[in-house]
């Protein structure tokens, strides 16, 4: 398990987050002031710069509850609400589309190229706020200090610990579905055509060397995909062209998006009833949620705002059929923080809230950290 891998999950499935809000936001025609708002919010706080730097600091993945409560939070950073259902199905698109560009990505550092697709893009979504934009911009700059001196080898235990963390979830996607990448069942489907990666040849050649490492022979073979060199490396700094595709945005195009639980998922919900046993990094997930959601600068409307509630689904009907179909097991709903009951972790929350940065004053600022306090007993 590699220990450099959360700030590459945070941030993709962020990146995923942002993209699906957006579209959803104008599917809704929800007026544009709003939805400028609830965007610049929701990445003010994602790239607030004490959540980052604990978040970069090396430390084990958590458990999909853990990072989910995370994501909970992170989505109601602004006026917009999300129910239950909603919610489930905006963290189901987002782990799935991130796990179809982790397998596809040509080579494990390619990961990092699909990180900067998402914060470029990410970009395109702040308005009139110089602020934020740095923020994103400093993110950026944090990334390529940390990853672009690692080893191709460090990059593959990178990858590993992502497919380890997305095992078994196999949620069908209607997009997937209709460009034919992923099977009924919830299972990618990989191409065995298209760019080899950069710094390889196209298959269909075998060389024979002798023991003094002399080529002596070439024999050709026939592949059966229709393989192709890339033109050039994708661009590992703050700006240039990333060539790979993979991490911009799908939604850009106003397409339906359904979800759907594949029978596989499904065997997944009698193995949680199953699995009742104590889980031994519970107290060190909760010390992190601690040290995560005190980081996060929650806005609350100020006096004159409206809030409104954004519904994932084409329906409220639907919406509410999935709310009662869903497995409870696999709609996150067991993390419990009492962080009011231990005056430690009280004590660590007020100096992380203290610490934040506050640009200028907000209604019910001085209530943050009592509200802070309550959500979290309530999740």
């Amino acid at each position: 398990m590699s220990s450099r891998t959360l700030p590459l999950l945070f941030l993709n499935l962020g990146g995923e987050m942002l993209y699906i809000l957006d579209q959803r936001l104008r599917a809704q025609s929800i007026p544009g002031e709003k939805a400028r708002k609830v965007m610049n919010d929701i990445i003010a706080t994602m790239f607030n710069k004490k959540f980052i730097e604990e978040l970069f600091k090396p430390q084990d993945l958590y458990s999909k509850k853990a990072l989910r409560t995370v994501y909970d939070r992170l989505a109601h950073a602004s006026i917009m609400r999300l129910n239950q259902a909603s919610m489930d199905k905006l963290y189901d698109l987002m782990t799935m589309a991130f796990k179809y560009q982790v397998l596809l990505c040509p080579r494990p550092r390619d990961i990092l190229l699909v990180t900067y697709n998402h914060l470029d893009t990410i970009k395109d979504f702040i308005s009139d706020s110089p602020g934020i934009l740095n923020q994103v911009d400093e993110t950026l700059r944090r990334l390529i200090e940390t990853y672009n001196c690692l080893s191709d080898g460090e990059f593959q235990l990178i990858r590993q610990t992502l497919l380890i963390f997305f095992q078994d979830m196999h949620i069908r996607v209607s997009i997937f579905l209709k460009d034919k990448v992923q099977n009924s069942n919830g299972r990618f489907v990989l191409p065995i055509s298209g760019p080899v990666p950069w710094g390889t040849e196209v298959p269909g050649l075998i060389r024979i060397f002798n023991h003094k490492g002399v080529e002596v022979k070439r024999a050709e073979f026939t592949t059966a995909g229709n393989y192709v060199i890339p033109q050039r490396e994708g661009s590992f700094e703050l700006y240039g062209d990333r060539v790979l595709k993979l991490g911009t945005n799908m939604y850009s195009m106003t397409r339906p998006v359904e979800t759907h639980m594949s029978r596989s998922s499904k065997k997944l919900v009698s193995q949680a009833k199953e699995n009742i046993a104590p889980n031994p990094l519970a107290k060190e997930e909760l010390n992190f949620l601690a040290r995560l959601l005190g980081g996060l600068d929650i806005q609350k409307p100020a006096g004159g705002e409206t809030g409104f509630r954004l519904n994932l689904f084409t329906t409220d009907e639907e919406e509410e059929h999935a709310a009662q179909t869903r497995p409870e097991e696999l709609s996150y709903k067991v993390i419990n923080i009492e962080a009011t009951q231990e005056p430690g972790r009280r004590e660590e929350l007020s100096r992380i809230l203290g610490e934040l940065e506050v640009t200028e004053p907000r209604p019910g600022s001085a209530e943050k950290g009592e509200d802070l306090l309550a959500l979290m007993d309530g999740l």
